[in-house]
């Protein structure tokens, strides 16, 4: 059995994983997608926790499960071969699964502003519902340049009542969108933006091409996201239209043997409490699976 994991969802799924008294791999090349993040939300419980307190919480308990290990390696490579799953690290280990469990996560593809990495992370976010309550009665900005900017800002204008909406260059909006925002007091941008300004990470105003300068606190960002890591296209899973891998309610691909769960096979919402359970499905769906071929 391996789990290839990054956050809560591979946590999860060898948590229960363990507790069935599978034999479980966690692989861990601790390059997690919300690296960036000082303070996780939304998971009762643990409601501002710290990421990297949060594994060090879940290691611990997975230490009382003998039937779990961590192995601190980057999975490069899984094959199936005679009913098993090869799979190789970026050390030259090999191992060999049963059922594997991809918990990959995905990572994001910011826009090249001058300065968006600089306040990712401490002023600017993806996940209103992580960090809308933070950024609450704040000016705000919501920067999209895809078509769900209509949906983001109407998300975001429940924190606030002070939101500008920056399409950074791009004709994004229907002349009716723009009428429904107008009516709500969000004004919107289109011409692109020159630079992101402000100290600590903390953003200050927005420059934008054509000289305006519009004071803002903080915001929300929609990034494009793929998938981490390839095992998954590379052993056959089908992806859907979003990116993530198609699953069913157990955490089972097309492929049999391969479950996936967490931000691999949910692109959004994206929270630590929805990819717990998601890793926690998946790991009854393994479980289940080996109980049957057993019998």
């Amino acid at each position: 059995m391996c789990c290839n994991w990054r956050g809560p969802a591979g946590l999860n799924a060898s948590l229960v994983l363990g507790r069935s008294r599978r034999n479980t791999v966690l692989f861990d090349d601790h390059q997690p997608r919300n690296a960036v993040t000082n303070e996780s939300h939304g998971f009762i419980t643990r409601d501002g926790i710290n990421p990297q307190e949060l594994r060090r919480i879940a290691s611990e308990e997975l230490a009382n499960y003998p039937d779990v290990e961590i192995k601190r390696q980057r999975v490069i490579n899984v094959t199936e071969q005679d009913q098993l799953f090869r799979i190789e690290t970026d050390d030259e280990a090999v191992y060999q699964a049963k059922k594997v469990v991809l918990a990959t996560g995905l990572k994001e593809k910011l826009s090249d502003i001058n300065g968006i990495n600089y306040f990712y992370g401490t002023s600017l976010f993806s996940c209103p519902f992580c960090d809308g309550w933070g950024l609450r009665d704040r000016p705000l900005v919501v920067i999209a340049e895809s078509s769900n900017a209509f949906h983001m800002a109407k998300l975001v204008s429940n924190w606030t009542n002070d939101l500008i909406v920056s399409t950074n260059g791009n004709q994004l909006l229907t002349a009716d969108e723009k009428e429904v925002y107008k009516a709500k007091g969000i004004h919107v941008y289109e011409q692109k933006i020159t630079s992101l300004n402000g100290d600590n990470g903390y953003l200050n105003h927005i420059l934008f091409e054509d000289g305006t300068a519009i004071s803002r606190e903080g915001g929300f960002i929609a990034p494009e996201m793929e998938q981490a890591s390839s095992i998954g296209e590379e052993l056959g899973c089908e992806l859907n239209e979003l990116g993530a891998i198609n699953t069913d309610g157990i955490g089972r691909t097309n492929v049999e043997g391969v479950f996936a769960c967490g931000d691999t096979s949910i692109i959004a919402p994206s929270q630590l409490i929805i990819a717990a359970a998601e890793g926690s499905k998946a790991a009854i769906g393994v479980n289940g699976a080996l109980v049957e071929e057993t019998f």
